[in-house]
């Protein structure tokens, strides 16, 4: 049953980190690179519709995790979880306090009603986004680790 639990916790927590690994270095390349306002419509909607998904998976990685802490209790590899779960509530601190703001701000922005400072918040934003992918990646290699 643990291995089980290993191996969903792993993938879901990887699958995360792969995603959030793509809005940092795949989408928002993409999205800036296109020609007037599409960019920022695109960001806008992608504030939106990962805005609403996004919790929902840290949390449930968070979760994840702590149960697999608490069933492996005592076993070769939970310090490693540990840590692992202690990152993942890094993350969720930082997207609750720097990045949801932000994000909160954006999704709702047209052409006509962002501010003036909009391009620099968005930076503010994906500078947050490279840490907390940074902490994200170190919380999966370290499930990946225990498991070893």
């Amino acid at each position: 049953m643990l291995s089980a639990l290993e191996v969903v916790t792993i993938v879901v927590v990887g699958v995360m980190v792969g995603v959030e690994f793509s809005v940092a270095f795949v989408m928002n390349p993409i999205l800036n690179a296109l020609p007037g306002d599409a960019g920022q419509l695109g960001h806008a909607h992608g504030g939106r519709m990962l805005g609403a998904l996004m919790p929902v998976w840290y949390i449930g990685s968070l979760v994840l995790v702590a149960v697999w802490a608490a069933a492996g209790w005592g076993r070769q590899g939970t310090t490693l979880v540990v840590i692992s779960a202690g990152l993942l509530i890094l993350s969720v601190l930082m997207s609750v306090l720097l990045l949801v703001p932000i994000n909160n701000r954006g999704k709702t922005w047209t052409p006509e009603n962002r501010p003036a400072d909009w391009q620099q918040q968005l930076n503010r934003w994906l500078r947050w986004h490279y840490a907390r992918v940074a902490v994200i990646v170190g919380a999966f290699g370290l499930l990946a680790a225990a498991v070893v």
